[in-house]
Order: structure tokens, then C-alpha cells, then sequence
């Protein structure tokens, strides 16, 4: 069978690969921890499931307009005047299918074959593939542990081309969990200034999961504030993955052609759906803050574990539920019948040896590392992080 060359420019998502292999194991009757997957083991709180239900009596259950229906966009407005003091009108939201498909979206709405998009590393691994899919060219930014993952605005500048059309990244970053100070952003948004021919794309989705303080959106620059697109959504903060609800905020001109774009792959998102994120973004936020203490107690406990275990470098996240820890030093190391030659490797050493899953770095755009999830309960991280020590420590 001849299929399209289409299928040939990307990959297939990495986090969704390890996912799936640790299926199969536990197929067979072995016991694996799933440190890889980023999703919340939370339930979705009850308020929202309940306005669910009274959707369905009320029979919410036909077409929606394609960006979503009146009243969500408008609660969005509000959560985004409430939370971040943006000012934003209905006509420049659109809700689509999960924030997956608002970066979609939006990407396509922007990128022409061999325009570039400056994407600062480590990455969410769906950035570059959806940079790919458009025929666009990926520029990475290379950051380290000691920058704590972020760029900075000399190099940002040095990044830019008279070819680059957007810049593309998250605060809190999906896998760092490196967070953007304000003082941060705005000298980045003094770069953007000299350069109005690009858009900036700024995925919000961990915004609530933060260890640091306040969220602080790129958006709140007002001589930028038309070129920014803010991806956000309802699956990180409300524990809501399955019920794949996202959107974007821009402005009015973007939101039409990201509307036009769906209009024709999926129209407008699940009705069921979108009365429970009203619920969400409108009423008490108390569950999802919560979660986050929980969050952070995990964190706390993850990152004694992970230094513990000699070889490895790992910096603090500020914020989502991952740490990014450097696993280089067990490059090249044995243990009689595997070798690890690289991040990828090193994975699937831990899946076979500890029945452990992780992401190897590679697919976040830096290979020295690798990505352990703590959106698990305690006591499966410190199984986890027992058997990874255990399988290490026949490495030579």
C-alpha cells in the first residue's frame, strides 16, 4: 500500500510509544510503574463531573459552533481577567479538541513550507512534529541545568532570521518544568518588539501547577499582546485529560482562521465537554490548588529520591509534575548483557530491568536527558525510584 508522504515528515509521540509498551508488559502479567505518561491521577472533581450530567438532562447533545459554544468562550474571558488581568472578547477564543489540536491549529494557521519557528529546548515533544506536518523548519534554542532550561534574550536574537515566523514554547514547561519569570518574559518581549513579523505562541496548559508563585503570561506585554497566541486547557489544572477540551486566546484575525482550520477537521468540540469546563474555569478553584499541594509534596519527596542515586544530575522544576534529570553518565555503561549507549537505551534498560517507564530526552530535543513523570501516587514513585536505583547500580 502507497500511503502519503505526510506520514513520513513526523514521529510518532514518544510519551504515547513508552505508554503503549508498558501496556504490553503488563499484558503479560508484569507489574510496571508508569513514571512517563503526563496526566493527573486525579479523578475529575465532582462539581464538574455534575454539570456534566445536568448537560446531558438538558439535552446539550447536538452541533456546537466551531469555536465552542457563547457561554464557554465567555467564561474563558473571564478566567483569562480573573487569573492573568487579560482583557479578552469572545470572538478571539476558540475551544477545539484538547490543547493538542489548538497548537495544531494555530501552527497551520501560520507556518508556510520553509517558514522557521524558534522552539527553546527541551520541548514538548509534539512542537516539532507539528512544525514538520506544516513544512516548516524547527530552529532549536539549546538550553542547560545551570540556565535552568529557559533562554534568554541574547539568544533569542541570535535565533531570529529574516525566514523565522513564530516562536513556540511553555511556562511551565513540559519537561523542565522551567518557569518564565515576568522580568524574564519582558526581556524577551523587548526582542519581539524589533520584530513584528513574528507571532509568539505561549502553551499555558500547567499554568496552575506552579511551585513558584504567580503564573505570568508573555501576553501581558501590550506592544506584543496582538501577536500572541496563549494554548491552554482543561486537562493539567482540573484533572480533565479524557474529556479533551482546549483553547486558544489571540487575536481576532487568529482566532478566525484557526476557526476556518477546524472547521473543516472537527467542527466544534465535545458539547458534553464544554458545559463542564464552564463549571471549571467559573467556580470554586480550591480542587485544583489542592492538587497542586499534592504535587508539591511529591516533588519534594522525587527529588531526595533522584539524588540519591549517583550519576545523575537534576535540577528543581518550578513547575507541571516532571523531573528532567541528566542520565549521561550511564552512557556507555553494562551490565553484562545491555549496554546503554543513550538516552534511549537508557529507557528501555529501565522498562525491561525495573519495569519502569520514562521518555527519553531525545524526544524533548535534548538526548542527555530523560523525563520521570510524578503524576503517580507516592507510593508507586518510591517503588519506582527503588527499582531504577537497584537496576543503576549493576551498571558499570
Amino acid at each position: 500500500m502507497e500511503l502519503s508522504s505526510l506520514l513520513e515528515r513526523f514521529s510518532e509521540p514518544e510519551t504515547l510509544k513508552m505508554a503503549k509498551l508498558g501496556r504490553e508488559l503488563r499484558a503479560k502479567g508484569i507489574d510496571v510503574i508508569d513514571l512517563s505518561l503526563g496526566e493527573p491521577d486525579f479523578d475529575t472533581p465532582d462539581h464538574i463531573k455534575e454539570a456534566a450530567i445536568q448537560a446531558i438532562h438538558d439535552n446539550w447533545s447536538h452541533y456546537t459552533p466551531v469555536p465552542g459554544f457563547l457561554d464557554l468562550r465567555e467564561a474563558i474571558c473571564t478566567k483569562l481577567k480573573r487569573d492573568n488581568n487579560l482583557d479578552y472578547r469572545p470572538e478571539c477564543i476558540v475551544a477545539s479538541t484538547g490543547a493538542k489540536q489548538s497548537l495544531a491549529n494555530a501552527i497551520l494557521a501560520l507556518v508556510d513550507e520553509g517558514d522557521e519557528v524558534i522552539i527553546p529546548t527541551p520541548y514538548w515533544v509534539t512542537y516539532s512534529e507539528l512544525v514538520k506536518i506544516s513544512r516548516g523548519k524547527v530552529v532549536e534554542i539549546h538550553t542547560t541545568t545551570e540556565s535552568g532550561f529557559k533562554i534568554n534574550a541574547a539568544e533569542l536574537e541570535a535565533a531570529i532570521t529574516d525566514r523565522t515566523r513564530v516562536f513556540l514554547f511553555s511556562s511551565p514547561c513540559n519537561p523542565s518544568g522551567a518557569v518564565y519569570s515576568i522580568e524574564e518574559l519582558e526581556a524577551l518581549a523587548n526582542v519581539f518588539k524589533k520584530h513584528p513579523g513574528i507571532h509568539i505562541i505561549s502553551d499555558e496548559i500547567y499554568e496552575y501547577i506552579n511551585f513558584v508563585g504567580k503564573h505570568e503570561s508573555i501576553a501581558s506585554f501590550p506592544d506584543i499582546k496582538e501577536r500572541v497566541i496563549i494554548v491552554n486547557g482543561l486537562s493539567k489544572g482540573f484533572a480533565m485529560t479524557g474529556w479533551r477540551l482546549g483553547y486558544i486566546a489571540g487575536s481576532a484575525a487568529i482566532a478566525k482562521a484557526c476557526e476556518k482550520l477546524q472547521g473543516q477537521f472537527t467542527s466544534g468540540p465535545n458539547s458534553i465537554a464544554q458545559k463542564a469546563a464552564v463549571a471549571a474555569l467559573t467556580s470554586d478553584l480550591r480542587p485544583s490548588m489542592d492538587m497542586v499541594k499534592e504535587f508539591t509534596r511529591r516533588r519534594k519527596r522525587v527529588l531526595e529520591l533522584v539524588q540519591e542515586i549517583p550519576g545523575i544530575e537534576c535540577s528543581e522544576p518550578d513547575g507541571a509534575f516532571y523531573i528532567f534529570p541528566d542520565v549521561s553518565h550511564y552512557f556507555g555503561k553494562t551490565d553484562g548483557t545491555t549496554k546503554i549507549n543513550n538516552a534511549g537505551d537508557f529507557c528501555m534498560y529501565l522498562l525491561n530491568t525495573a519495569h519502569v517507564s520514562s521518555v527519553m530526552g531525545d524526544a524533548f530535543g535534548e538526548p542527555r536527558c530523560v523525563r520521570f513523570s510524578f503524576a503517580n501516587s507516592m507510593e508507586k514513585i518510591e517503588e519506582g525510584f527503588r527499582r531504577i536505583a537497584g537496576a543503576l547500580s549493576k551498571l558499570q
